[in-house]
């Protein structure tokens, strides 16, 4: 099967006109491994490690530069998953509308070239956590685990699929709760675990509608409606605990009232708009581009990220904002 699909290599190339001789092999190899590593995906680790310095007392150059390498870490690992979930599921890739332009499905990156990179992947993490900071890594050990185990049984199981990818990311905020040292807070890490959820059920709806069971048989477990069911619940969770962790345990001090008056009609203008994407629109089968190529998702994130930052500054640094009036 294998040699099957290598052979039409050439053909497949030849017809985009993009290769004209082995000079030009190297290059578009470079950049279909790139692909294979989804570097545009880092940005869930950019966005959920980090999460953890809203709970941490000080920002300290010490925490936010473990916070980094925690990010690069996990940024190595998700790619590691990433080629070799490619290469697990080439062929049901091949039946799906978007996912059979992915370099091993299509048969522009051989499973042995592939094999090759994510080992050098792996090596490249391993030196990571070698050099790094002596942090406690047990989230990342965890998360290529469930991985592992996802990949090869649990994505078959429905309703246990989605909930093993949510549990992806609270694993996340925990490696930034371990570089930062700040105590995890519940509130937060249900935010985190439903409103994955509501992401994950958005693109289950998309694959409902576009390429049903063939490409993925936990389908078989789902309809439309049911999709439809979950994501008002899940979104009501996430809304819920979000704002309990706000009113609660957020560490905004006097500010609460302020930033609670900006971010919690922005926040659920950002949510209404990702159900309106999905519902009515029938996007999120890329959730993360779904989410950062609709321009008021991300403005009311933006304004929301900005004013909660400012928020906890001057909570923590009163005299900063003395400062700044003068």
């Amino acid at each position: 099967m294998e040699s099957t699909v290598d052979r039409t290599i050439p053909a497949a190339t030849a017809r985009t006109g993009r290769i004209d001789g082995p000079g030009r092999r190297r290059p578009l190899l470079a950049r279909h491994l790139v692909t294979l590593a989804r570097p545009g995906h880092a940005v869930k680790n950019l966005l959920a490690v980090p999460l953890a310095l809203a709970d941490t007392p000080q920002w300290t150059t010490a925490a936010l530069a473990r916070t980094a390498w925690a990010v690069l870490a996990f940024t190595l690992g998700a790619s590691v998953i990433y080629v070799l979930n490619d290469i697990v599921d080439r062929r049901l890739d091949r039946a799906h509308p978007d996912k059979r332009r992915r370099p091993i499905a299509a048969g522009l990156v051989s499973v042995p070239v592939a094999g090759l990179f994510a080992a050098g992947l792996a090596g490249g993490l391993l030196a990571v956590l070698l050099a790094g900071p002596d942090l406690n890594w047990w989230p990342l050990v965890g998360y290529l685990g469930l991985c592992v185990a996802y990949s090869r049984w649990l994505k078959h199981l429905p309703l246990l699929d989605i909930c093993v990818i949510a549990a992806g990311f609270v694993l996340r905020v925990l490696q930034g709760y371990a570089a930062t040292g700040a105590t995890a807070s519940g509130l937060l890490l249900t935010a985190v675990f439903s409103g994955c959820l509501v992401l994950i059920l958005g693109k289950r709806r998309h694959e409902l509608t576009l390429a049903g069971i063939p490409h993925r048989p936990a389908l078989a477990g789902y309809t439309v409606q049911l999709a439809d069911h979950l994501l008002g619940m899940t979104a009501a969770l996430a809304s819920i605990s979000f704002l309990l962790y706000l009113h609660t345990e957020a560490p905004l001090g006097v500010h609460r009232p302020a930033a609670l008056a900006v971010v919690v009609p922005l926040g659920l203008l950002a949510a209404f708009r990702y159900l309106q994407t999905v519902l009515v629109g029938g996007a999120g089968g890329d959730p993360i581009r779904a989410v950062l190529r609709d321009r008021m998702i991300v403005t009311s994130a933006v304004l929301c990220g900005a004013v909660l930052t400012v928020a906890q500054l001057g909570a923590r640094y009163p005299n900063l904002l003395t400062w700044m009036d003068r």
